[in-house]
């Protein structure tokens, strides 16, 4: 007769439980995040989900899933950089939420797809007083929660740890987008307090402006290529659009400072959000660093491969500290 106590597993959904439909969807990562040992103790993953390659930009090759593992542990926040529509990248940020969750003890889980307005909602769900249903009427997820971010919030719920609405509503970012930082100042006290008390928004030879004005090419002032004739319309609508972006940026940076200083010593911050936000340490990850500089920041880039196993992480390492190759959806 087996006398070893028992104790949690590292699934939050038990040995013999049936997953969630939603978490089905990733059995990969789900099985490398759920490992248990024969004696009963919770594992982490040593390797890394069969559609994912983790290189490591600083050591300037790929690692295991472990040493990966390890080096975010160590951090106050880590950024997970997605690509929104790839399910190989999903199914790995739920492995290191999982795998992080085995070694640190205060976490928080913050994303960039829900918006400050909507935490008290979050809160009540993840509280147990408002059921899901209730939630997502409330709360305007993403089209595709429920295969996508789901797992992570109902990994952080299960466990216990807090969720954090972290962006700033889309009508106040829609409306900087046509008017420019001017509107803030024209805001009621509630809409204020749902964006950044400090936006900063430098323009011409900074980095991260110019990487977003370079992404912006080819789309026109006017719907179309851009001309000589609309070049000053185009530049006012980059202008205006980046500003968008910073008001993003900025209100998601501080709800991350906001989760630091309230988990107090030894909390860790996962927050997910499309790469662009995080490459390269600029845009949110920058204004972390800006607001708590004696935090240690580590940037995950997940890129979508064809192969994984053949893929460069040598061409991406400026990303990021850590480059998840991951296998590229067929088209």
């Amino acid at each position: 007769m087996d006398t070893t106590p028992s104790r949690p597993s590292a699934c939050p959904w038990g040995r013999r439980r049936r997953l969630p439909a939603p978490l089905r969807a990733a059995p990969a990562a789900l099985l490398a995040a759920c490992q248990l040992s024969l004696g009963g103790r919770a594992a982490v993953p040593e390797a890394a989900p069969p559609a994912v390659q983790v290189y490591d930009s600083q050591r300037g090759r790929v690692v295991g899933w472990s040493a990966m593992v390890d080096r975010l542990a160590s951090a106050d926040v880590v950024f997970l950089g997605e690509q929104h529509d790839d399910p190989a990248t999903h199914a790995a940020e739920l492995a290191v939420l999982a795998s992080l969750g085995e070694r640190r003890s205060a976490m928080v889980l913050s994303l960039e797809m829900f918006e400050r307005d909507v935490q008290g909602a979050l809160n009540d769900y993840l509280a147990g007083r408002r059921s899901e249903a209730d939630f997502l009427a409330a709360s305007r997820p993403w089209d595709r929660y429920a295969t996508d971010y789901r797992p992570l919030v109902e990994l952080a719920r299960t466990r216990g740890w807090p969720v954090v609405a972290a962006n700033v509503p889309r009508r106040l970012a829609s409306g900087v987008s046509r008017r420019g930082l001017a509107l803030l100042d024209t805001l009621n006290a509630t809409d204020r307090g749902y964006t950044a008390r400090d936006n900063q928004c430098p323009m011409g030879a900074d980095a991260y402006y110019v990487k977003f004005a370079a992404t912006m090419q080819g789309h026109g002032a006017g719907g179309g290529p851009p001309t000589a004739a609309d070049a000053a319309q185009m530049q006012a609508m980059t202008n205006r659009f980046y500003e968008a972006q910073c008001v993003k940026d900025e209100a998601m940076a501080e709800a991350i400072a906001a989760a630091l200083e309230r988990g107090g010593r030894g909390t860790l911050v996962v927050h997910v959000n499309g790469a662009f936000h995080s490459d390269e340490g600029l845009g949110t990850a920058e204004r972390v660093r800006r607001r708590v500089p004696s935090a240690k920041v580590v940037v995950l880039s997940a890129v979508p491969v064809p192969d994984p196993q053949q893929a460069s992480g040598e061409a991406h390492k400026a990303k990021g500290d850590f480059i998840l190759l991951a296998r590229a959806p067929r088209k």
